[in-house]
């Protein structure tokens, strides 16, 4: 592997977490009282998370963060609504999160899952006039944000399409 192979992945990855960051807080500044900077992070950690280092293995990243995303934000946000944030019904909400992957046969979707739980209910917490629905949609959006920017780095970037050598 060359030096430019080397520096490829590092440089997707810091551009994407950049150009997600920038619109996250964009998008979620569009809703006043909803933290755009926790948009943009959220958007950023996406990226990040679904940024390969090729264009199939960030296109199934994609997939699991999508779904992992959407699951978490609605299992959050029907607990949010129901009952106000404690630590052990986050535990609680996790818990059924990570279950309803596996009852739907998508079990290596409810780390994500569950990481989308701790954001909207810390997020929720922060401020709990939010509107729990309006929150977990943000973060869900959020996610996809995050995704889209990351699968278009990886498959706009020259070299994307070919497994590194070093690493077949």
């Amino acid at each position: 592997m060359n030096s430019a192979e080397r520096l490829r992945i590092p440089a997707q990855i810091a551009l994407a977490a950049l150009v997600a960051y920038s619109l996250g807080f964009w998008f979620t500044s569009l809703f006043p009282g909803y933290l755009p900077k926790i948009g943009g992070l959220w958007s950023a950690i996406s990226a990040v998370v679904v940024t390969q280092v090729t264009r199939k293995d960030a296109a199934s990243s994609a997939s699991l963060r999508i779904l992992g995303s959407a699951i978490g934000a609605i299992t959050s946000a029907v607990y949010l609504t129901l009952l106000p944030f404690h630590p052990l019904g986050m535990a609680a909400a996790i818990f059924a999160t990570v279950v309803i992957c596996a009852a739907i046969n998508v079990p290596s979707h409810g780390r994500l899952a569950a990481i989308t739980v701790i954001v909207v209910m810390v997020t929720g917490s922060l401020d709990p006039a939010l509107s729990p629905g309006v929150n977990a949609l943000l973060r869900f959006l959020e996610s996809c944000i995050g995704t889209g920017v990351a699968l278009l780095a990886v498959w706009l970037w020259p070299g994307s399409s070919r497994q590194p050598a070093g690493d077949a």
